[in-house]
């Protein structure tokens, strides 16, 4: 409790900590422009944005954000050139194992969410092990969209339902949201109150179809790379100017 007071301490004076989201997710677009703009291959800019994202993650737990979902590999994005693609998923393994340590010492409890079965071997089982080794650490979920779409989501949803009803576990008269939303990747996170798109591309790209039903949405320019705890503070802030009103008056 110490620990949580003194980070809420640091929240910048014009934001309510009373009115702070409880899960926030972001779209990281915009590594591939900013490297281009520097004269620096894609993947640069994909390293770069690691560093953009562990700071993101630092925020959310100094500010007392219970949750973080961040789009890090779409089911699209094999589509990308093969030496990116390879890149990305060495990337991924290499970040968990130096990563890990500091996760459990800063209490983050970090979740994959996707279709990971078509990941690589080695990072499957870097994945299993970060997931297995934070799976009671309390400060703040990481979820981490991997190989993930949100139709895809959606589909695996309807499957694992229809089945139970083949099986005669369940009724049809039974499926409403709230049982849906229990066969989600999500389904113990919540909806994201607030999702951020960077780079200024104006769509959700297949991420969190279901959960960002009633999300408030936040885009900005500034690239996925350059997003700081300066740019963060300006979407936290707008985001409590909003009223939220869930289609009601």
């Amino acid at each position: 409790m110490i620990a949580k007071q003194t980070a809420l301490q640091q929240l910048p004076p014009d934001l309510d900590r009373e009115r702070l989201p409880n899960h926030v997710a972001v779209i990281m677009d915009g590594n591939g422009r900013w490297a281009k703009q520097k004269g620096l291959p894609r993947i640069m800019g994909h390293q770069r944005g690691v560093d953009s994202l562990k700071a993101l993650l630092r925020c959310c737990k100094d500010w007392g954000i219970g949750a973080l979902t961040a789009y890090a590999f779409s089911s699209e994005n094999w589509g990308r050139p093969l030496d990116e693609v390879n890149f990305l998923m060495s990337l991924f393994e290499r970040v968990l194992r130096q990563e890990l340590k500091e996760m459990m010492a800063e209490n983050v409890q970090i979740r994959f969410v996707g279709n990971l079965e078509a990941l690589p071997k080695s990072l499957q089982a870097e994945i299993e092990s970060a997931m297995t080794a934070t799976r009671n650490n309390k400060d703040i979920k990481f979820t981490v969209a991997t190989n993930y779409g949100g139709r895809q989501e959606i589909v695996q949803a309807c499957r694992a339902i229809a089945e139970k009803v083949q099986r005669g576990q369940l009724q049809p008269d039974q499926i409403d949201e709230i049982l849906f939303e229990r066969h989600l990747y999500t389904a113990d996170l919540g909806d994201p109150d607030l999702l951020i798109r960077t780079s200024g591309e104006m769509r959700l790209s297949n991420f969190l179809l279901w959960q960002a039903a009633y999300s408030e949405l936040y885009v900005t320019d500034t690239l996925w790379p350059d997003f700081d705890r300066e740019e963060f503070h300006r979407a936290i802030y707008s985001y409590q100017q909003r009223h939220r009103r869930f289609g009601k008056l």
